[in-house]
């Protein structure tokens, strides 16, 4: 059959328009919402199980108010599939809710699964798709340009690397301790003093001595709501994803934005590549990351912008996330004490009163070992596995089309509590990963025994440094202190409450009230001498900076 002379068309459509252009217009419309609603339900037959999606806005407000991970889980076991598609506007998502589809796809494909799809609000109005975590690798380009990126961030926090951070990671965590025997219920602001000042002595050669400077305020404040801003929401500003025109608007006119677009991100970048510059110019501790990647600019051409991403991600990659670990295990500690005497047994028989625990006694405490990996395992931070990934090719698994480009997200909340692989998932039980794990228990498919950090070429780039210090933490704690509920006027326990977390990426428990007490007064005076002695040794570290994230600018 011939096919029409497209001149002939176009001037018979342009007689219309001018004839009848308000329904030439309509008819147009609504002939291109239907060709395009027809792919949408073309791709749906072809892609993994999910709710039938509407024209325009696909599922979006089928989502819940708030924590869509315990939505998707219930989603995948509703269809008795390992994953299920969503559609966010006229965008297909995967949700990936099974440990081997997630290893299958993320790990053993890792190349395929290497990019990021577009996000609007994380990362155009955000840091930018140009940084690390938000990188495309669909051209050779791209991928050079991610592997450049992702060189010099294991040059930084890499696993070889964070070996030479021992000391003073663990000079930090004495202090931690220190700080408990005065101030036990400023604990969760402890933990993020102790997560931050190792990140920022690793990134500018500066520690962070106070609960209350700056850097930690501001900068968890911004991570958390990045968090905030990474998650599935029916609601703005993530509503921009469904409708990305709306992402065109100029901040003046646009309230939904919420501060979002080129104030913001060029106040971070501003801000981050300060502190870099002011860590070169200060001397000594020629090791830190910000002199490294000056040193590395002119070879790599790094502009402004990617010193300071690389920079800030330091942040991201270790110090709400870590602090946020360790409020978690605390909280572990108060709702399951029958796992604790095994714990202090183990850390007495090593160890003894006259010293607190160290990396060197790792090999030593396979109790502790496990009691770290199932702290990761309980609550993971990262509850959906940070980013998501996007397969840079069409991909086929169990007979289902992955089209190019999909947002792909690992649902880590309910990966962790499949009960095949962990049986009774919510009680936290470290024995899970000692002599083999619990008998009734299929191998779980990760090595690590979790999947907290991620997957692939994409795995979180401070895990080494975050593992290094969890273990350091969680041994010491767990020697040196009797960690309980608290107690009310009248002596009896206050409950606390295992799933009452925030709703953010990286998630965190909601406040809550605790007993921490040393175990017994030689292990105080163990805490007291260590701790002194740890400031001395990290005086070396002590300064301070002209810039704050809230000003974007010098102090005045």
């Amino acid at each position: 059959m011939a096919l029409p002379d497209v001149a002939l068309v176009a001037e018979e459509l342009g007689l219309l328009l001018r004839q009848h252009p308000f329904a030439t217009l309509a008819g147009l419309a609504l002939a291109l919402l239907v060709a395009d609603y027809a792919r949408m339900l073309w791709l749906r037959a072809k892609m993994p199980p999910g709710p039938l999606p509407w024209p325009i806005v696909g599922n979006t407000f089928s989502l819940p108010e708030n924590k869509p991970w315990i939505f998707f889980e219930k989603l995948a076991k509703e269809y008795k599939a390992p994953m299920v598609t969503f559609w966010i506007g006229r965008n297909p998502t995967i949700w990936i809710c099974n440990a081997q589809a997630a290893s299958d796809l993320l790990d053993k494909r890792a190349g395929t699964y290497s990019s990021r799809p577009r996000m609007i609000v994380f990362a155009e109005l955000g840091p930018g798709q140009n940084n690390l975590v938000n990188q495309y690798t669909f051209t050779a380009a791209q991928r050079e340009r991610w592997r450049v990126h992702r060189k010099l961030m294991h040059a930084g926090v890499g696993v070889q690397q964070v070996r030479k951070y021992r000391a003073f990671q663990d000079n930090e965590n004495r202090v931690v301790a220190l700080s408990l025997l005065t101030e036990p219920h400023k604990f969760a602001e402890h933990f993020e003093r102790y997560a931050t000042s190792v990140v920022s002595i690793v990134a500018f050669g500066r520690r962070v001595a106070k609960d209350d400077d700056p850097i930690i305020t501001e900068v968890i404040a911004s991570m958390q709501l990045a968090a905030i801003l990474n998650v599935p929401a029916k609601s703005f500003p993530m509503l921009m994803e469904t409708f990305p025109i709306l992402a065109k608007f100029p901040p003046e006119i646009a309230p939904w934005k919420r501060g979002l677009g080129a104030r913001r991100k060029g106040g971070n970048h501003i801000f981050f590549h300060s502190l870099a510059k002011e860590a070169l110019e200060t001397p000594g501790h020629d090791e830190c990351y910000a002199k490294q990647l000056f040193a590395a600019a002119p070879k790599y051409n790094l502009s402004p912008e990617e010193i300071s991403s690389l920079a800030g991600n330091l942040f991201g990659a270790g110090s709400d996330t870590s602090s946020s670990t360790l409020i978690t295990f605390v909280l572990a500690c108060c709702a399951f004490p029958d796992v604790l005497p095994a714990a202090r047994e183990e850390l007495d028989r090593v160890v003894g009163a006259a010293r607190s625990p160290s990396l060197d006694d790792q090999a030593d405490l396979p109790y502790i070992n496990a009691f770290v990996k199932e702290v990761f395992r309980w609550r993971s931070v990262a509850i959906i596995g940070g980013q998501p990934h996007a397969p840079v090719a069409d991909d086929e698994y169990n007979g289902w089309l992955i089209p190019k480009g999909t947002w792909v997200q690992g649902n880590v909340w309910a990966i962790h509590r499949d009960p095949d692989y962990f049986p009774d998932p919510d009680r936290f039980n470290p024995k899970r990963f000692l002599n083999g794990g619990l008998k009734e228990a299929k191998p779980f498919p990760a090595e690590r025994g979790y999947m907290t950090f991620g997957w692939g070429r994409r795995v979180c780039s401070g895990q080494a440094l975050a593992e290094q210090g969890t273990f350091l933490s969680i041994a010491r704690l767990l020697w040196g202190f009797k960690i309980e509920k608290a107690r009310d006027a009248d002596g009896r326990e206050i409950p606390v409450d295992i799933f009452a977390y925030t709703d953010g990426l990286n998630m965190r428990p909601q406040p809550f009230k605790c007993s921490i007490t040393p175990r017994s007064d030689e292990i105080r005076q163990t805490i007291e001498r260590e701790g002194k002695q740890a400031l001395e040794d990290l005086a070396e570290y002590e300064g301070s900076t002209s810039y704050t994230l809230s000003l974007f600018s010098p102090k005045k």
